[in-house]
């Protein structure tokens, strides 16, 4: 790994934002440096006030919020094919698009699909062409829903949405749908994890559900986190909200070799830590292209972060980072332009971290406190039910 290794042994806390109101920072976002935004240097966070802020990727300073959620606000993304455009995802049965150069401006389009559908997962295509969301259990069943972005109506349009639909998928998951993933280089991929314990990877060129449905991993517990990864992108990262990681090849599902690269019901055992650490959760994964390297983030519910190389079968501890989070860590993204590592968790801090840095403060420095677990869970959708099937 190289250089990047070395990178990440010299991090330390460079800039840290505490905001005046203490709230969760939920999911960062941040823009497509190279698609030729007028302001492209844009963070996204949403966070458990039911707001999405935007920063300066580089100082951190808040550069405009958006509010109109009635719900948490779950998951932010910038569009891969239009920078400009942010979009959110809510438990209140909506998806919103926003305009990232007028903060503060209404939603440029929603999406809705049944009144009854609560989402609870949500992303877009690597062409910024569909939008796929994940629901919550409705009865007996639960949903993959999707749009074409270019024929989601404005947002005054009341309806409209659902007359837009590109469609549903309703037999694949029997529970809670908390993550959808898009692959990175192949916009009809899709990825999709559940609390019934199953991965599924579909082909959207394929048509129906059935047709194109192309494997179910099982994963043996709610699904948290997916991440595309390996040099052909053809590798998938499975975390659990019972801190499993599974990897699987699938490249080989066509072939008589074991697809399955690294399966453990709970990895925290699998990492050798210096004594007095501890790796109590994970916070979710990202493929380092240049390094060719599978960057997984764990943490310690004191606020301490681990970041760890997965390669094959095993984990190793590159560095762990002090002094930043004092509480569980939610969230993270790394910028491979700017040579940082942004985080944000239940303390309510964003904190950037450079190789060499001394903390510059950003805004208030007094600690926030979390807001009570009663109005948002820590570790949501930890139950999961029998499998129904595996590949």
């Amino acid at each position: 790994m190289g250089s990047v290794e070395d990178v990440f042994r010299a991090l330390s806390v460079a800039r840290c934002l505490r905001p005046v109101e203490p709230s969760y920072v939920l999911d960062l976002a941040l823009q497509d440096v190279c698609g030729g935004a007028s302001s492209s240097e844009l963070l996204a966070a949403c966070c458990s006030s039911r707001s999405v802020r935007l920063h300066s990727r580089e100082t951190l300073r808040t550069c405009g919020e958006y509010r109109g959620h009635e719900g948490t606000v779950f998951g932010v993304r910038f569009s891969p094919s239009s920078p400009d455009l942010l979009l959110t995802g809510s438990a209140d049965g909506t998806l919103c698009s926003w305009d990232a150069r007028r903060p503060g401006s209404a939603p440029v389009r929603v999406f809705r699909s049944d009144p009854e559908h609560s989402y609870c997962s949500f992303d877009v295509s690597c062409n910024g062409g569909v939008v796929c969301a994940g629901t919550e259990q409705v009865g007996e069943d639960s949903f993959l829903v999707f749009w074409d972005v270019r024929m989601a109506g404005p947002a005054h349009e009341a309806g409209g949405e659902r007359e837009r639909l590109l469609g549903v998928y309703s037999e694949s998951h029997s529970d809670d749908v908390t993550v959808v993933r898009f692959h990175p280089t192949q916009a009809d991929r899709l990825a999709s994890g559940a609390t019934d314990g199953l991965v599924n990877v579909f082909d959207l060129s394929l048509g129906t559900e059935d047709d194109a449905l192309l494997t179910t991993c099982n994963c043996g517990s709610s699904a948290s986190a997916l991440c595309w990864s390996g040099k052909n992108l053809d590798h998938l990262l499975c975390l659990s909200h019972d801190e499993g990681v599974h990897l699987w090849d699938l490249a080989q599902l066509d072939s008589d070799h074991p697809y399955t690269l690294l399966s453990s019901p709970d990895a925290r055992t699998l990492v050798p830590l210096p004594e007095g650490a501890s790796l109590d959760y994970f916070v979710g994964g990202t493929w380092l292209e240049e390094a060719g390297c599978l960057l997984l983030l764990g943490g310690a519910n004191t606020g301490e972060l681990h970041l760890l190389d997965c390669r094959g079968s095993d984990l190793r501890l590159m560095k762990s980072l002090r002094g930043g989070h004092s509480a569980t860590v939610r969230c993270f993204q790394w910028d491979a332009v700017g040579g940082a590592l942004l985080t944000g968790g239940e303390d309510g801090q964003l904190l950037q971290w450079k190789a060499g840095s001394d903390e510059l403060s950003v805004g208030k420095r007094e600690t926030s406190k979390s807001v009570s677990s009663m109005q948002l869970k820590t570790k949501a959708h930890r139950k999961f039910v029998n499998k129904k099937r595996t590949a």
